[in-house]
């Protein structure tokens, strides 16, 4: 417009304004407002609420408040437009201001309120601004059912979708994910029958529930009949990544070749998320260089890939290399999460690095505020035995936080067996079996352990003990895939 010579409109500057907002193009919006006043639009209503909500979506709420100041005028989505800023910056108090201030609330007004609430875990006030709403459409539902399954209250969400006069598919979708963040599968499997028309995020929903709660099998199943004509809907790369997640609890590496070549075929993109998942596959399956050409070909490397590819070098015998991978992702100013601290704690239980396996492990809580899990203090309790450090081992059992589960006992009594220490050996067996008593290898490790040392009546009582509790040592195997 402006090559061709006519006056910009109203409605172009605020589309123009809008689209800035869309794609956070701060220069050209800013370029924009600098214009407004050349054209006299400076007290259009407007023009001016989408210079609030250009500012307000961008997070600069002083400069979205000053304009909102400036107006001579304003209707409710001015107000709103400045409400939806202090809410994205955060300052709930003032939004609440704000909110008190509108003198014509519309739906979006409470929405936005509510979920602001509901956003900062204070349930207690969004849900009494729900109640006191004169008019609820379904966005107003569902901040509530979301915040309820963001604050762990699923109980509430499910009164919450029960009493609802109609159900999007985003109702539907919102408390799927709330069951699987819980692990009540069966419940979110219920909800997905019911669903009338399943869409591809809710496919999504239940294929990713299945595989985030250690159901591999059920998710590859519910993707076959996904698959079907009848079910009319393709396959994404969300849908693809909960697949290879399944894959990966499988150690089925055909299936992720499958998906490489499936990729291809349909011209879908690599996108980093997808090509992380492969990676996870891949290394999980021992095919570590496959995971290496797709970790050095990614885009952008996050804390999902980098901790993938640690742990995938960690359980592959490749120590040095994960923990270079530790240290280039520390270098570049990536925090660690606990899955990090895993593959790298078992890089080192690997390379039988002691004491940098201790001071990784220490740096944890002190470097990074994370709280070691039972399962690295397993992987320690592993390190340690294995070096012999059997005492040092117990006395880190003792010190956990936590109630100690049978995997990190097993460690300890696996380094008793190696190292032949029957007095630890019986305090470690005592626990496992206490845990898990019908897992007959407790039993048969113990005995080894007594034989070791030429006690061969308690070797034979237990192995009495194994055969009157009907519990039979399951012969070891291996296998591998044909080509």
């Amino acid at each position: 417009m402006h090559s061709v010579g006519p006056c910009p409109t109203t409605f172009a500057v605020s589309a123009a304004l809008k689209s800035c907002a869309r794609i956070s193009e701060k220069f050209v919006g800013t370029a924009i407002h600098s214009q407004v006043y050349k054209y006299g639009f400076s007290c259009d209503v407007y023009v001016q609420t989408s210079l609030v909500d250009f500012y307000s979506k961008l997070g600069d709420i002083e400069r979205a408040q000053k304009v909102f100041d400036e107006m001579p005028e304003r209707n409710v989505v001015s107000w709103n437009s400045i409400l939806y800023g202090y809410l994205k910056s955060g300052k709930l108090e003032e939004a609440k201001s704000v909110f008190d201030e509108i003198p014509m609330k519309d739906v979006v007004s409470w929405n936005s309120m509510i979920s602001g609430y509901a956003k900062a875990g204070d349930m207690r006030e969004a849900s009494s601004l729900f109640e006191q709403m004169p008019e609820r459409n379904p966005a107003s539902w569902n901040s509530m059912i979301s915040g309820y399954v963001d604050f762990g209250d699923i109980r509430s969400a499910r009164r919450l979708f029960n009493e609802m006069p109609q159900r999007s598919n985003v109702s539907w979708i919102t408390m799927i994910s709330g069951y699987s963040k819980c692990g009540d599968v069966n419940s979110a499997q219920e909800l997905f029958d019911q669903i009338g028309e399943k869409d591809l995020l809710s496919w999504n929903a239940m294929i990713a529930c299945y595989a985030q709660n250690s159901q591999p099998k059920e998710a590859l199943q519910l993707f076959n009949k996904m698959r079907k004509p009848n079910a009319n809907v393709q396959p994404d790369q969300m849908t693809l990544a909960s697949v290879i997640s399944a894959c990966s609890q499988l150690g089925d590496l055909r299936f992720g070749l499958w998906i490489e070549a499936y990729i291809s075929k349909v011209g879908m993109e690599l996108d980093d998320h997808l090509a992380t998942a492969l990676i996870d596959l891949y290394a999980k399956c021992g095919s570590i260089e496959k995971a290496l050409e797709l970790f050095n070909g990614l885009r952008g490397r996050d804390i999902i890939a980098y901790s993938a590819m640690i742990l995938g070098l960690g359980i592959n015998g490749k120590a040095l290399d994960a923990i270079r991978l530790f240290e280039e992702m520390l270098d570049a100013e990536i925090r660690p999460n606990e899955v990090t601290f895993t593959g790298i704690l078992t890089a080192y239980n690997h390379a039988g690095l002691v004491e940098e396996g201790y001071q990784c492990f220490g740096s944890m809580k002190s470097d990074h505020g994370l709280v070691p899990s039972a399962d690295h203090y397993g992987i320690m309790v592993d390190l340690l035995g294995r070096a012999g450090r059997l005492e040092e081992a117990y006395r880190l059992v003792k010190s956990m936080p936590m109630q100690p589960h049978a995997g990190v006992w097993g460690a300890l009594l696996l380094a008793c067996r190696l190292h032949c220490n029957v007095e630890l050996g019986e305090i470690a067996a005592q626990n496992c079996i206490e845990l898990e008593p019908e897992t007959s290898g407790y039993y048969s490790l113990l005995a080894n352990i007594y034989a070791s040392v030429e006690r061969w009546d308690d070797a034979k009582r237990l192995r009495i003990m194994m055969e009157e509790k009907g519990l039979t040592k399951i012969p070891g195997c291996s296998w591998m895939e044909s080509t």
